[in-house]
């Protein structure tokens, strides 16, 4: 049974982030999509707040998000169970609350960094639906060149990630289920291994996997938008600050601009 929430609505008919079943939630008046997110190994414990800014427009432009929080461990194939199944869960509490009206909406993945990777594996090793997958700054490194410590312990003991970045690369280029999907790799982000699965995804569905080169680099996605109030006059200072504004998030409303004509080609940014 669905929990009993009591959602508050902006003036928009926008509700407030939610926890429903280990999930957190931005639902937009009437969706037309629903996106399933994923940060990174780090940064994914609090995605409604460490990648607000991206969500929520995503949200503004009609796409319910359900960001789905996990802590990483040296097991990936358990953490892509572990989100699946919370993922589903507050699916289904979606529907039973009538905050999702119409069942059948399109689901599209969107992950980050290690994100993508519990993306890869739930698209592989379960049986999912999905419209299409949204990957940025893929990263597969090997645990030791992860985790500080564990290239400490590797030296006395074999330890890796489950699945390694081999099996992992085999798993996709085998078993993976969606079709279509948009791989985004940034200028200057330093390990990114997009260019890689790039390969793999296009010898498995040829012709339907888009890479898309944007400038920046693997922090971008976590871009967090400042509001910047000028006063009556308009002094030196505030230009100053709109032009920091405006050079510093160029890169993040690149990649929303980017995100948004994938998800649908005819809707104007």
């Amino acid at each position: 049974m669905a929990p009993e929430v009591k959602p508050n609505y902006n003036i928009k008919g926008f509700m407030d982030w939610l926890s429903i079943s280990g999930n957190w939630v931005l639902i937009p008046p009437r969706p037309q999509a629903i996106v399933h997110f994923l940060g990174g190994a780090f940064v994914a414990t609090a995605p409604h707040l460490t990648y607000r800014c991206l969500l929520e427009e995503l949200a503004h432009q009609g796409y319910a998000i359900v960001a789905t929080p996990f802590v990483n461990t040296l097991d990936h194939t358990a953490i892509a169970k572990d989100v699946l199944w919370t993922f589903e869960d507050g699916l289904e509490d979606l529907y039973d609350l009538q905050f999702l009206k119409r069942r059948g909406l399109p689901i599209y993945g969107l992950g980050h960094s290690m994100g993508c990777k519990v993306h890869l594996l739930m698209g592989s090793l379960f049986p999912i639906e999905r419209s299409g997958n949204i990957l940025m700054s893929f990263n597969n490194y090997a645990a030791r060149q992860s985790i500080p410590l564990v290239e400490q312990i590797s030296q006395v003991m074999d330890v890796e990630f489950t699945p390694s970045p081999e099996e992992t690369n085999r798993l996709v280029g085998d078993r993976y289920q969606i079709r279509r999907n948009l791989l985004i790799k940034f200028s200057k982000d330093t390990i990114d291994q997009t260019s890689n699965l790039h390969q793999i995804l296009d010898q498995r569905f040829p012709g339907l996997t888009t890479l898309q080169k944007l400038n920046g680099d693997h922090q971008t996605p976590l871009g967090q938008n400042v509001s910047w109030s000028v006063g009556e006059t308009f002094t030196p200072f505030d230009a100053v600050g709109q032009w920091i504004k405006q050079a510093v998030y160029q890169d993040l409303n690149q990649l929303k601009k980017q995100i948004l004509y994938w998800l649908n080609p005819l809707m104007s940014v």
